[in-house]
């Protein structure tokens, strides 16, 4: 089992945000979006290198298709954040407060998850490589034809996930807290998982294979 690479990123001094709405394919390098309202507007495209975003909040904002690349997200919240295609590389995100994030088809390299609470997260068709869950809630988070290659799930809570089509290779599961599968559960070939999250996944593993226990 090859261990995930986690993201050392260093922020260089940063610069406040202007001010102003975002702008799509705009270029944000060594900035800082310290409490800023960006509900609703659009960045699709834009690049962010070297920046910041804290306590913003991201209630349906745009971001299809945008880069993040080296910098450090903390406390954003918000509802129905389009991620669709973004690539995140080198990039923490802590304490997060979000639900029905859209990162389908996304790219995430050397990621780290760490806190908050994460509803509804769609990952589906995306690609992960060292990628790190650490002390957050994910409910029902949707891997669906996802990619997860040196992906771990540490000291979280994982609710109800969709692993349908997913491919996964050196997938450790075994520091999750909680951990719950709806579906896809034949897919678990390439992941590790602990002796009690097996005995927690037997009904699941059996309705699976058709087996029915009696008695």
């Amino acid at each position: 089992m090859k261990g995930a690479r986690r993201p050392e990123v260093r922020l260089p001094a940063l610069e406040p945000y202007g001010g102003g709405e975002l702008e799509p394919d705009g270029d944000y390098d060594g900035v800082e979006f310290r409490e800023r309202d960006l509900a609703g507007q659009d960045g699709a495209g834009a690049r962010f290198m070297d920046c910041a975003l804290t306590e913003c909040a991201l209630d349906g904002t745009g971001l299809g298709h945008a880069r993040f690349l080296d910098s450090v997200l903390t406390g954003v919240r918000g509802v129905g954040t389009d991620l669709a295609g973004a690539t995140l590389r080198d990039v923490e995100l802590a304490e997060a407060r979000l639900g029905g994030t859209q990162l389908y088809g996304a790219e995430l390299e050397r990621v780290l998850i760490r806190g908050g609470k994460i509803d509804f997260l769609n990952l589906r068709q995306a690609r992960l490589r060292d990628v790190v869950f650490q002390g957050c809630v994910l409910v029902e988070p949707d891997f669906g034809g996802a990619r997860l290659e040196r992906v771990e799930f540490v000291d979280c809570a994982v609710r109800a996930a969709d692993f349908t089509a997913a491919t996964l290779t050196d997938v450790d599961l075994r520091g999750a807290a909680e951990l719950g599968i709806a579906s896809g559960v034949d897919r678990l070939s390439g992941a590790v998982i602990s002796a009690a999250q097996l005995l927690d996944l037997a009904p699941v593993l059996a309705a699976q294979l058709g087996l029915r226990v009696e008695g």
